[in-house]
């Protein structure tokens, strides 16, 4: 996951002074260590989940607004509050093997939640000059299979940074603690830095140009040659039936715009979100093009890039990136993944009917 360095470095002490914390308050040494972020949505975290989870909500007050949450694995907890008990050994391996966690562990997993509360506002407050305050709201348990998943349990939907650490405690098999914090508080936290827009749109103006550069001196060796170009037959995945331009974008809005700025090329349109199934999207005609719109081009659009040159590695389709906000970074995965050409939302209609001719191959005029 790229940026977020204040942020990590922020819950990496956090974490790491949260476990110590912890550990003497259970009597044995535990640690926290970070050790991974990525972006997720809601359910795709929970889509991947075995274990039971236990989820403590945390509020973030004052200059950051916002509510973000800690996920331990449901038998870490349960283990966590049992030692703080004093419940014996053999009941704890009962009590996580059969996920259950009785109303005293929630009672005794609230001091040890506490305890890490404490240790993360004592860091963000030091790193965010005093400006942010924490506070510990309530807790949710979560079996997969067994509790509903609903829009709001056990946290709301929406897309979320994950920092995940390792916890280790001596003589004990432990698992991870992950932080989900949403990419609108996580941005309070550490905002990302302005995008060099006209920095990023020359340098990717720079590197496509010399992509149609050399196309272009492949249409004419292609033209100056009596034999038509060779064409892969019917086994490629979006290579049969009517012309067809797919668009995927989750705004229904933006889709729409696209669409229309589309039509005057004639071919068949089919509009999808970003988690649409591409290879059934591809199934519906001869693929010509790939539009992807989003917000930000972060590994969801990227994800959906590599997903159609997988599908198409032996038959490269076009694709065009819309984004509202890019950075240097992201033009350089976009190319890398599989984009041919990029546009800065709002999307010029001129701009994108030039892009779509160049790479579709129509009559520029």
């Amino acid at each position: 996951m790229d940026g977020y360095v204040k942020l990590h470095e922020m819950l990496e002490t956090a974490l790491r002074q949260a476990g110590e914390e912890a550990g003497m308050l259970l009597g044995q040494g535990l640690t926290a260590t970070l050790t991974d972020s990525l972006t997720f949505s809601k359910a795709a975290y929970f889509g991947d989940l075995d274990d039971g989870v236990f989820v403590l909500a945390v509020e973030s007050r004052e200059e950051y607004v916002g509510q973000f949450h800690l996920v331990f694995n449901l038998r870490d907890a349960i283990l966590m509050s049992s030692l703080l008990l004093g419940i014996p050994a053999p009941r704890i391996k009962e009590k996580q093997r059969l996920s259950i966690i009785e109303p005293d562990d929630i009672d005794a997993f609230g001091e040890i939640g506490n305890m890490i509360n404490g240790a993360m506002n004592t860091t963000f407050q030091g790193s965010l000059s005093g400006k942010a305050h924490l506070k510990l709201l309530g807790s949710k348990k979560y079996v997969p299979e067994i509790d509903p998943l609903t829009d709001d349990d056990p946290l709301p939907n929406g897309d979320y940074l994950m920092f995940r650490s390792r916890l280790e405690m001596e003589g004990q098999e432990m698992h991870h603690l992950d932080v989900l914090i949403p990419v609108e508080l996580g941005n309070q936290y550490d905002p990302p830095p302005e995008a060099p827009v006209a920095a990023v749109v020359e340098e990717a103006a720079a590197t496509v140009a010399s992509v149609a550069n050399a196309e272009g001196v492949a249409d004419e060796q292609a033209a100056a040659s009596d034999e038509p170009p060779a064409r892969k037959a019917g086994g490629v995945a979006g290579t049969v039936g009517e012309e067809m331009i797919a668009v995927f974008e989750d705004s229904d809005e933006e889709r729409s715009q696209l669409l229309e700025s589309l039509r005057f090329t004639n071919f068949k349109l089919v509009e999808s979100t970003l988690n649409a199934d591409v290879k059934e999207i591809f199934s519906q005609g001869n693929v010509r093009l790939v539009l992807i719109g989003s917000q930000d081009a972060d590994d969801r659009e990227l994800a959906v890039c590599i997903k159609i040159n997988a599908l198409r590695q032996d038959q490269p389709v076009p694709i065009i990136m819309c984004a509202q906000r890019w950075t240097r970074t992201a033009v350089l995965k976009a190319l890398k993944y599989g984009a041919q050409d990029i546009i800065i939302k709002p999307c010029d209609p001129d701009e994108l009917a030039s892009k779509v001719k160049r790479l579709c191959r129509l009559p520029l005029s």
